[in-house]
């Protein structure tokens, strides 16, 4: 059996030698030895950073990943500049603004600054419709463009707003409407005539179709208000001048003379006078509407039929002769009816006489 060679350890000189050997081996270009790479990716992935500053730069991160999430919900004000907003893009529901509460809302503006944005969206069309179109705020943009006439346009050049990205007209349509039901309360007549008006632009097929979409959270009492608001805009929108001065009760019973055929006559009083009150402009409808109000409302053009009050009938009382009384309650007043077979002109006449007596003693 052949003896073993004893293994000795090398003299420095030896491992210098080796040491030598191994870094002309792998010290031609281009190539480095594997552990390098290791140590270096290992480098490049620790944190040398404090754990502190290692927990700020995670909650950075997770900052920056909400923020881009929100601003792509719109929920991130921006400020715009007023000039490229176009206030009249869409119908707007209110008509008219208060002197008054414009007044105290630039005043609060100037003193506190715009507590909640405005909302805009971008058109599709921006060479005719500009290149943000308001939604809702309008009275706010109207505060920020006068205080900016004020400062002679160093002031409130920008507005902040939030961008909205609604699926279509119809959905711009009802956040303006449900921001001034809830801000603001639009007038009975407002409320009408921007159903009417989406009709006719042809962003509903009817009426039912706009008052169902726009006023969805409202009653169904309420909405069959608004459809009779819409009628008095399509009947007389033209004609009023102070329209969103009619109370509700005004504008039910106008709705009601209008579906009665009385709209040509209404339209003609309107147009013998000039009013300049709203006082003065109900007293001219006021007496057709009270005429109206005695005839039957026409089928073809809808609202819901008046119903004709119950006549009740009282229990027949037998008298002597064969003959009954019997008292009839009726919506235009009373009546006694006469029952048997010996009723006749000449008792019903001796009758009536005997009952102006009765009643010329009474005082």
């Amino acid at each position: 059996m052949a003896k073993r060679k004893q293994l000795e350890v090398p003299s420095p000189e030896a491992l210098k030698e080796m040491e030598q050997g191994f870094a002309r081996e792998t010290s031609a270009p281009g190539l480095r030895p594997p552990i390098a790479d290791v140590v270096a990716d290992a480098a490049i992935r620790s944190t040398p950073l404090p754990q502190a500053d290692r927990e700020e730069l995670a909650r950075d991160k997770a900052d920056a990943e909400r923020l881009r999430e929100a601003d792509g919900k719109g929920l991130i004000a921006r400020e715009i500049p007023i000039h490229e907003i176009t206030a009249d893009a869409l119908t707007r529901d209110r008509m008219a603004m208060d002197e008054d509460e414009l007044t105290e809302l630039c005043t609060s503006i100037s003193a506190n600054g715009l507590r909640l944005p405005i909302e805009v969206f971008e058109p599709s069309n921006p060479d005719t419709a500009g290149k943000f179109a308001l939604i809702s705020g309008f009275r706010r943009l109207a505060a920020y463009r006068r205080l900016n006439t004020l400062t002679a346009g160093e002031k409130y050049q920008t507005i902040p707003c939030f961008i909205r990205q609604p699926g279509s007209i119809a959905d711009t349509l009802v956040a303006m409407v449900e921001e001034n039901e809830i801000r603001t309360g639009l007038s009975q007549y407002e409320r009408g005539r921007v159903a009417a008006i989406a009709v006719h632009e042809g962003v509903f097929a009817t009426i039912e179709d706009a008052v169902k979409t726009l006023f969805g959270s409202a009653s169904k009492a309420k909405r069959s208000k608004v459809k009779s608001f819409a009628l008095v805009h399509e009947e007389l929108g033209d004609m009023l001048s102070h329209a969103t001065h009619l109370s509700e009760r005004q504008c039910l019973r106008l709705a009601a003379a209008l579906r009665a055929g009385q709209g040509g006559e209404i339209r003609v009083a309107l147009d013998d006078h000039v009013t300049d009150t709203p006082e003065a402009e109900w007293a001219v409808l006021e007496p057709l509407v009270t005429k109206a109000e005695g005839i039957a409302p026409d089928p073809s053009r809808g609202g819901r039929p008046r119903k004709e009050a119950k006549t009740r009938e009282g229990r027949e009382v037998p008298l002597a002769n064969g003959i009954s009384i019997q008292r009839i309650d009726r919506a235009d007043g009373y009546a006694i009816q006469f029952h048997g077979a010996n009723v006749n002109s000449e008792l019903v006449d001796q009758v009536m006489d005997h009952i102006r007596h009765l009643l010329e003693k009474i005082d």
